[in-house]
């Protein structure tokens, strides 16, 4: 089974977000006084944020929103960074004519500051985020879309990312997955969720690509 097509989750498989999350989550339950611990806010990282403050507080949904976001986009530049070896991969892939996307939960505007401050942007056709969508991963939605943009089958194509959300996205859709080592879950999370395969470091996406191929 040849591939064609990479889907990649933004935040923790590409770029490492945690810190700029996790500050961006202190700062606003610090604005609404709303306690927390280290350990919950960890939780919080992955699911929408909507879902997330209407667990919180459903009272001030909107106002949350607002905090997190503003303090979220101009923090980008201090905290964001690519992890090792993803620039490379993604170079060598782009080269090679494979067909690439980014599906996320953010939203646009702070996605696009994301791959633009850390230089993946020339890099991508397509970039489904969450004003996209009416249903956010782990439903198959944004996986159609970004396969629709790029004139992609399922069967041609792998969901790459750090979270369940992702891999379920990949498999209702009908694509191959992998799961990210580098998770903050760890790679013993993705037992349960059985992705088709794990990556250790993002150059181990080149060799599954390659034997896939050899294997047609």
């Amino acid at each position: 089974m040849g591939i064609h097509t990479i889907l990649f989750d933004l935040d923790g498989t590409l770029i490492d977000t945690n810190e700029l999350i996790i500050e961006s989550f202190k700062h606003t339950f610090d604005t609404f006084n709303i306690p927390y611990t280290l350990e919950e806010l960890s939780t919080y990282n992955g699911p929408p944020l909507v879902d997330t403050f209407k667990k919180v507080n459903p009272n001030f949904v909107e106002e949350m929103l607002k905090t997190y976001r503003e303090h979220n986009l101009s923090h980008h530049e201090q905290y964001v960074r690519l992890f090792p070896n993803v620039l490379e991969t993604v170079k060598r892939l782009h080269g090679k004519n494979y067909k690439l996307a980014i599906v996320t939960t953010k939203l646009r505007d702070s996605a696009l500051v994301g791959i633009e401050i850390t230089g993946l942007k020339p890099y991508f056709e397509t970039i489904i985020t969450l004003d996209d969508v009416v249903c956010a991963k782990p439903h198959p939605e944004p996986v159609y879309k970004a396969l629709g943009a790029l004139n992609s089958e399922p069967s041609k194509a792998i969901m790459v990312g750090d979270n369940y959300h992702d891999i379920i996205a990949g498999q209702r859709a009908g694509t191959l997955t992998a799961g990210v080592a580098w998770s903050r879950h760890g790679s013993d999370y993705f037992v349960q969720y059985e992705p088709t395969y794990m990556l250790n470091d993002m150059l181990d996406l080149l060799k599954i690509i390659k034997s896939l191929s050899e294997g047609e």
